[in-house]
Parts: C-alpha cells; structure tokens; sequence
C-alpha cells in the first residue's frame, strides 16, 4: 500500500515541471568500471553524458521518472527571515554560512526542488536535498575552475539522487559528491559544512540571515510532506539493497566522512545530548520536526537539531541519514548505537 502511494506521488511530483570549503571538484584514483553497455532507453532520453566512463554497474541505477521532471531553481529568492510569518519555527531548513553570508532554506521547498544553484558569500554552491534518504549537502558548484549548475536526472542509486552538471551531463551521487558517470567520472565535489537545523534555531544563530522563498512551480505544496510516513516504514522506497542487520535501517544517524567514517546513531545523541569522538564534538537539542513523518511537515515528531563542531568550535562537514543509506554507500561503516 505505502509503495503504490509513493508511486503515485512521484508521478504528482512529474507534473508541471520546468526544467568543504574548496574550490573546485579534485579528481580521484578512481578505477573506472569495465566497459559496459549503455542501457538503450537511457540513449532515447537524450542523454549526451559520455557513458563509456563509469565508475558503477548501470544496473546500481534506478529508473524512476523523466529529468528534470522534479525542477531545480537557478534563480533563488530570498527574504529576511526576521520577516518570516508563514512557516512554523520547529520546521527543519538547511542552515548555513558563508564569508559572513547566512542561508536557510526550509525543507517545505526543498522537498519539492531537490537542488537549488546558488551563490552564498560569492562563492557558487549547489544546495540538495533527497528525501529518500534524508541528505542535505551543500556542494561547491566550481569543476576545473568552471562554474556549473546542477539538474535531477530522475535516477537513483540506493534511494539517494543522482545528479547531472549541465555543462557535460555527467551523473553525480548527492550522497556523496561521487561523479558517477561522463567526462568527470571519478571526481569528487567538495562540500560546505551545512546543519539540518530548526527555522527557530537558524533566526537565533543567524538573526540577520536570509531565507529561501517559494518557487511558483511548486507553491501550491508548500508544508506538505509528500512522503507521510516514511520514516517508520519498514523498508525505504525503491530501496534494493539489503538493509542493516545491527540497526533499523530507517534510523538517523549522523555521519562523518572522511578517511575514517564513522556515524552515531539518533537515538543515541538525543539520549546524551552530546558526544565525542577524534577531536570531534557533537550535540542534540530539542525543536526539530521531522520532514518526513505526517503530511503536514510542522505537525511531524521532534528529531531534534545536531551540532558537529571540532575543538575550535568550527562546524564540520556531516550529513544525518538514513541507516540504510549510510551502509549501502560505506558496508563497513561503524554506526555507534
């Protein structure tokens, strides 16, 4: 029943659609996959992404609606968020700064829009979200010196968006940064550190930040939560691979990349309240709604806000996923319950 629901929002979700602090994407010793097929309906899409470059099986990937059918916004509006008298404050955004330049943009529009290109502080970022897994990351847009925008694909490798740079059409995992396929197979982007945080909580940090306004496009579904239910299903939608063992695979954990990722458990740091591991600091408060939880995103249960700070009280870079995720993506990943 939860599946043919999901099923019919992403054909909603169809309608109407228009279209770490670095400087650029560093390339990796990345062993590119065996030469290998392209699918034929991915060549009548029109794709001009050069495909005999992949870092990943094409079966990894999931087809699931046309590109550029959920619409990314390349000219973002922003107002004062003191003026804010809409949205409730325990509403989650993605909260962050750059070079003295504050941003929030709230989770109600970004459900709808997945990726919006911008510039914060002067410097060119993509912010993203896939709700599927629960990732928000703010990647720096610059590859090679150039700037580029990013697109949904309308693709999914272990539930989580695959992105495309419009400039060679090579697909890139919003999980991690990973260019998966085209020109740029086996670079990385770079990511700002960003928070999942409360409305409330980025007006208190940030009180002369401004704030994402709505798209026309998608105006009308402002606050709802397409997903309802979603973080206490048993399995994720059109998730294929296997879920953890240790862990319900749906929990939050914080993660932390790296040369050696690690992540907490949820449960665990709102139990705490904080935590520390290699130099790192973690801390849970109360305030947050779950995106993901009833239709109406205000009225969804409290997760709380995490903090991730090193020893100078700098943030740093982290991402709060699903369990499930963080192990399709790092199958020897520690998970501290």
């Amino acid at each position: 029943m939860l599946m043919r629901r999901f099923a019919r929002i992403l054909a909603v979700m169809a309608i109407g659609a228009g279209g770490f602090a670095g400087q650029s994407a560093t390339g990796q010793e990345t062993t590119l996959y065996a030469k290998q097929e392209t699918p034929g309906h991915w060549l009548s899409e029109g794709w001009s992404t050069d495909f005999s470059r992949a870092t990943i099986p094409f079966w990894d990937v999931t087809d699931v609606i046309g590109r550029d059918n959920i619409p990314w916004i390349d000219d973002p509006q922003f107002e004062e968020v003191s003026n804010n008298i809409i949205i409730p404050g325990n509403e989650p955004v993605i909260g962050f700064e750059i070079n003295g330049d504050a941003r929030a943009y709230p989770l109600r529009i970004m459900m709808w829009h997945e990726i919006v290109n911008d510039f914060v502080g002067n410097v060119p970022v993509a912010v993203t979200f896939c709700p599927l897994c629960n990732t928000s990351i703010v990647f720096d847009r610059k590859i090679e010196g150039e700037v580029a925008t990013f697109g949904t694909s309308g693709k999914l490798r272990n539930s989580d968006l695959i992105m495309y740079d419009r400039t060679t059409q090579s697909w890139w995992q919003q999980f991690d940064g990973n260019a998966l396929a085209g020109i740029h197979a086996g670079k990385k982007l770079k990511a700002y550190p960003s928070r999942l945080m409360s409305l409330d909580l980025f007006k208190q940090e940030y009180p002369e930040g401004q704030m994402l306004l709505p798209d026309p496009r998608r105006i009308s579904q402002l606050g709802r939560n397409p997903y309802a239910g979603y973080d206490s299903t048993f399995k994720p939608f059109l998730f294929r691979g296997e879920m953890p063992e240790d862990i319900n695979g749906m929990v939050r954990v914080i993660l932390v990349q790296g040369e050696k990722p690690f992540a907490i458990a949820l449960p665990k740091l709102s139990k705490d309240g904080k935590f520390e591991k290699d130099g790192l600091y973690f801390s849970w408060s109360a305030g947050q709604a779950s995106a993901l939880d009833t239709v109406q995103i205000s009225r969804g249960r409290d997760v709380g806000n995490i903090k991730v700070v090193d020893e100078n009280g700098n943030p740093v870079v982290h991402e709060i996923t699903f369990a499930f995720a963080a192990r399709a993506f790092l199958p020897d990943l520690e998970i501290i319950q």
